[in-house]
């Protein structure tokens, strides 16, 4: 998905500037790449929250620079309640780019529908590559048929036409796991204590 986004260079820099443009509504931000000239911007706040919250990554920048984009990094205050900078890298879009998407869960997992079973949900995030007019806004993981002691791996996934994982395909992304206390959980983990003493018992017999 591309979004049009409209852009202002700016030649204020320093810590005091930055402050004057968060608090008119704008975010200050910088545009590198592709060997060219790096360029100070700023963009709307209600645009860079539209684009974080749509999980947008490739736009169209227009109004004083007209270029095309990878959103490559937000940076957050210290304590993660607003944003302070935003980064865009060039690129065209028949260029393949590594980029990281959200994972959605799709259906319901039988083995974590009783008391006995847990969905995990390991993995929300993964890293791939495509084609940068075609990278997803997300991408899905079927756990309709995830039963319990099961898990899906990045391998595993359906991914669209042109993407491939970087993410490695072992990587779990989502599990059902025996719930706390019960008597799968138990018996999960009680051989390994019986180990434990069974080397200790080779020790003092050698």
């Amino acid at each position: 998905m591309i979004e049009t986004i409209e852009v202002k260079k700016r030649d204020k820099k320093g810590s005091r500037a930055m402050i004057g443009i968060r608090e008119s509504g704008s975010i200050p931000a910088i545009l590198y790449g592709h060997g060219e000239e790096n360029v100070c911007l700023t963009v709307s706040l209600d645009t860079v929250n539209k684009l974080i919250k749509h999980g947008t990554k490739l736009v169209n920048m227009r109004g004083d620079i007209s270029d095309t984009a990878l959103l490559r990094a937000v940076q957050w205050s210290s304590m993660g309640d607003y944003i302070i900078h935003v980064d865009f890298a060039r690129v065209s879009q028949t260029e393949t780019v590594v980029v990281s998407v959200p994972v959605h869960l799709h259906g319901e997992a039988p083995g974590a529908m009783s008391a006995a079973g847990q969905l995990r949900f390991v993995s929300h995030e993964l890293s791939i590559r495509c084609p940068a007019a075609k990278i997803p806004e997300f991408l899905t993981c079927d756990i309709s048929h995830l039963q319990l002691g099961q898990a899906i791996h990045v391998n595993e996934l359906r991914l669209p036409e042109g993407v491939t994982p970087v993410t490695p395909g072992g990587i779990v992304v989502a599990q059902v796991v025996a719930a706390a206390g019960t008597a799968e959980e138990t018996a999960s983990t009680a051989t390994e204590p019986e180990l434990i003493r069974k080397e200790k018992a080779t020790e003092a017999g050698a």
